[in-house]
Parts: structure tokens; sequence; C-alpha cells
């Protein structure tokens, strides 16, 4: 396997059905698979069977496959290696065990730091594609008054968690994804006006993290923030 002069964002993909020899549109500005969100350049590896409904509701017999995918990207030269839907935190042990590179599978690694920044009456709004899916046992925390800061809406059934979970999945406009996730915090806001930053987990949302902060006049994260944060630590 042919190594890369520059290092990389290496980034587990989703399935996304394309027929032989066809090409994906561009990504969109802000989208986690455009390397100008990073300054970096990016470099795709495709999870076999990683569709978008499987990765959310979770089988562990992707974990073989999440392994070998971000086998073949550090030995393509990754720096870091992300990925392309942010259940995929199921699997973050077997993948970084199995490189010698930072993993970052998703948005949800932050939510310790979070909490630590804020103020202890603060909450944290995370916004998910699925919050029936986005159980307690994904976040990371432990201590039951730090889970008690952390609130979760989702999108499911809306317009965009509808096209990704067709086969190939349907690239959905921004403006809806834009409303969909302002009304979903908007939802929490009402029942928890302690919110005190917004935490994106699906890696959709940030494409409209900037209108979101704009709006909410919130610190807003997601999974390019991390990103960002982890290339600017082992760049030279």
């Amino acid at each position: 396997m042919k190594q890369n002069a520059q290092p990389f964002l290496g980034i587990l993909d989703l399935e996304c059905g394309l027929v032989t020899g066809a090409t994906r549109p561009p990504p969109r500005p802000g989208s986690i698979l455009n390397p100008a969100s990073y300054n970096m350049p990016v470099v795709l590896e495709t999870v076999s069977g990683a569709w978008a409904e499987i990765v959310i509701r979770g089988d562990p017999a992707l974990e073989v496959h999440y392994v070998a995918a971000a086998k073949r990207l550090a030995q393509r030269g990754a720096a870091v290696i992300t990925a392309n839907c942010g259940f995929s935190i199921r699997h973050q042990a077997a993948v970084s065990a199995s490189v010698k590179v930072p993993v970052l599978t998703s948005s949800l690694l932050l939510l310790p730091l979070l909490l630590r920044q804020l103020p202890v009456q603060a909450k944290i709004a995370v916004l998910t594609a699925d919050s029936t899916q986005l159980t307690a046992d994904l976040l990371g925390i432990d201590d039951p008054a730090d889970r008690e800061r952390i609130v979760i809406g989702g999108v499911e059934g809306g317009e965009m968690w509808r096209n990704e979970m067709k086969r190939p999945p349907q690239q959905t406009d921004v403006s809806v994804i834009e409303a969909e996730v302002l009304d979903c915090f908007e939802k929490l806001r009402v029942r928890n006006s302690e919110i005190g930053a917004i935490l994106l987990e699906c890696t959709a949302f940030p494409l409209v993290a900037s209108e979101v902060r704009q709006i909410t006049k919130l610190p807003v994260y997601d999974i390019t923030t991390l990103c960002r944060m982890m290339i600017a630590s082992v760049s030279e």
C-alpha cells in the first residue's frame, strides 16, 4: 500500500453506495470531509458495512471492519484518524489500540473537558442524529452529578435523519439541517435554561455550527473542533 508523502487526516467513512466509477459531490464548507475544515489533506477509507442506520443503532460485527480501515489509513500515513459518525465511539477502544496515531471517533470525547471548563451549575446540550440511540454508556461520564449536567436532543424522524437512513444516503439541504438543529436546541432550552454550551454529535452538523453559534450565542463544539485541536498537537 502506497504511503502518502504529506501527512493527512484519515476518516473512517460510512458506506455511501456509489456505483462503480461514480464520484461524490465535493464536500460542502464546514463538512467533516472538507480539507479546508482543518488546513490538512483528507483521505477517506470506507468501513465495510457501515451504513448510517447500522452504525447508529450499533453492531459489534462492524468493529473488525473499523479496525481494518484504520490500519489502512495508518499504513498510508495518516497523522490523525477520525470517523464520519459520532456513534463510531463504540469502536474507539478497539481502533485506538490497533494503530499508533491519535484516534478521535466522536465529538463525544470532548464531554469530560467541556464539563470541567463550565461552571458546575451549567449544562451541556448534546445534539445528535438520534437521541433514542445515544445511551448513557456512550457518553463516557461515570459521575452521576456530571451525567445530570448533560441534556440530549435528537433530530430523529426529520428530513435529514430520513435521508441518512436511505441506501444510498441522500444529501440534505443545509437550510433544512440548520432548521432541524435549531428546533431541537430550542426544545431543550425550554426545559433547561442553564445550558452553557452545545456539543454537536452528528458529523453532518458541523455544516451549520457557525450559524448555531451566531443564533444561540453559546460556544458550539463538533468533531471538526476536536480534530483541529489534535492536528495542531501533532503538526510540525
